[in-house]
């Protein structure tokens, strides 16, 4: 049986059935997975029994998998291997952190809407996060179509934006939340980075703005003038009709293109309820700056 689809819009995310993700899958229906992650921009998978290995196995069907983590290791208490992100609100033994920890602090800045790994110089494909415990209340995770919302864009805006180049850092969207416990090391591997601020999309060829909260900069522009240019743009995307809400279930599977949406996870009740998910990020082929043909800033 091939695998069936049914959208939640014409061109913006869609629930992928019929398929058992944690078995080989066949090309053709790789392909057709494929195919509809272009489209649609983010694919929800239910219902699924996956190991970490059959995680992984689906991810590189994308890419390769980005290894190196934010937090150095020893820092981070990690309770998965270094190809996985830990989305939850777990310590290192499992059990619900404490109210002040560094990763509970780290954490606050995935409410604010971004798009994974923009801040690497090799910015990130697609992601995929699947949950094995959920809460009962809150806890969703929003996503915004930034291609739909650069068609929206006026003709003047559109060409104001065109070919502008955004650093992008960590550090820039955690300080939003307030957090600076960076330390040295921490700091250094991860610079600022250039970006463009539109981007085009290979497998479609449809232009997408390239927006995200680990924005804290916009060559040629002043720091008022590129930070208003950034809330104006940041607006602009998550308008409601640009926005999926997904609502989790256990065992589902929810990747997404980074290139092309931002998405942020909505509060819930982090000292009371345990939200156990893991994330693969599978990397870009290149920094957007190169894929365009736009020379790099030094």
């Amino acid at each position: 049986m091939t695998i069936s689809i049914n959208a939640y819009a014409p061109d913006f995310v869609a629930e992928i059935g019929d398929v058992d993700l944690s078995q080989p899958l066949a090309p053709m229906d790789i392909d057709a997975i494929k195919q509809a992650f272009w489209k649609y921009g983010v694919l929800v998978f239910p219902e699924q029994q996956l190991s970490p290995q059959s995680h992984i196995d689906f991810a590189q069907q994308f890419g390769p998998i980005e290894m190196d983590r934010v937090l150095a290791m020893e820092n981070a208490a990690p309770r998965l291997g270094s190809a996985f992100a830990d989305i939850s609100n777990l310590n290192g033994e499992g059990k619900i952190w404490d109210k002040d920890s560094r990763q509970r602090m780290y954490k606050e800045g995935n409410k604010l809407w971004h798009t994974d790994s923009s801040f690497k110089y090799q910015p990130g494909l697609c992601s995929l996060l699947y949950s094995t415990k959920v809460v009962p209340i809150g806890g969703h995770t929003e996503f915004a179509d930034q291609r739909a919302a650069f068609d929206a864009l006026s003709p003047e805006m559109k060409t104001q934006v065109r070919g502008l180049i955004a650093l992008h850092a960590i550090e820039y969207s955690r300080r939003r939340t307030g957090f600076s416990n960076f330390d040295p090391e921490e700091s250094k591997r991860l610079p600022p980075v250039p970006q463009l601020l539109v981007r085009t999309i290979p497998e479609s060829g449809r232009k997408s703005l390239y927006v995200a909260s680990h924005i804290g900069e916009i060559q040629g522009m002043n720091a008022i003038d590129g930070e208003a240019l950034f809330q104006k743009l940041l607006a602009h995307v998550t308008q409601r009709q640009f926005v999926h809400v997904h609502r989790w279930r256990p065992n589902d599977l929810v990747m997404w293109d980074n290139r092309c949406t931002m998405h942020r996870g909505t509060d819930f009740d982090d000292m009371r309820f345990v939200r156990d998910m893991r994330r693969v990020t599978v990397s870009d082929v290149a920094n957007t700056c190169e894929q365009e043909g736009v020379a790099v800033p030094a």
